[in-house]
């Protein structure tokens, strides 16, 4: 049986294009978390009238990639110590937040931040927040597959292929064949 994660940590183009990649990953929906609009926009989420982060939905199957397998790869591909930034990317709705269902997720997320507070990664302190999931809408249909359809494309060139290789170099024993 499947099962969903929703992350949002900067522009979902670079979430998407990673975790289609992870073995154990059945689907990833680009779109929009924790705001209090309904339906929301990307031109309404980016003027951060939303309150809407980019996120991604995930299902993955449980038997094959865990969720702290997944944690593991969102702290890999992202800056958890930025608030409401990655990289030249500013504004609320690039901040990095793990959207739990479960009191389980609840549970796994805040401990991962534990841990890695504790291997000290990083010089700033991490500010990933661990929120509640209420509502996940889908972006609209541009921003699907972004990275597979668009990878000439200068934002993909730098910025998301940077992440991509990263993320492929680590968990090389994880990709699907």
């Amino acid at each position: 049986m499947l099962e969903t994660a929703t992350l949002a940590g900067g522009c979902f183009w670079c979430l998407e294009a990673v975790y289609d990649q992870l073995k154990g990953v059945q689907d990833v929906v680009s779109g929009y978390s924790g705001g209090h609009v309904e339906n929301p926009t990307y031109r309404a989420v980016c003027d951060e009238t939303t309150g809407h982060a980019e996120a991604i939905q995930i299902q993955y199957d449980p038997s094959v990639v865990s969720y702290n397998d997944l944690l593991d790869v969102f702290f890999t591909i992202h800056d958890p110590t930025t608030l409401n930034r990655q990289g030249n990317d500013v504004g609320t709705q690039y901040r990095s937040v793990i959207f739990f269902h479960t009191p389980e997720q609840q549970q796994a997320a805040i401990a991962k931040i534990a841990e890695y507070t504790a291997k000290k990664l990083w010089s700033n302190p991490i500010v990933t927040q661990v929120a509640p999931f209420t509502h996940f809408y889908a972006a609209e249909d541009y921003h699907q597959e972004y990275f597979d359809n668009h990878p000439y494309q200068p934002y993909c060139q730098v910025v998301v292929a940077p992440k991509v290789a990263k993320f492929r170099q680590k968990f090389f024993q994880q990709l699907k064949k």
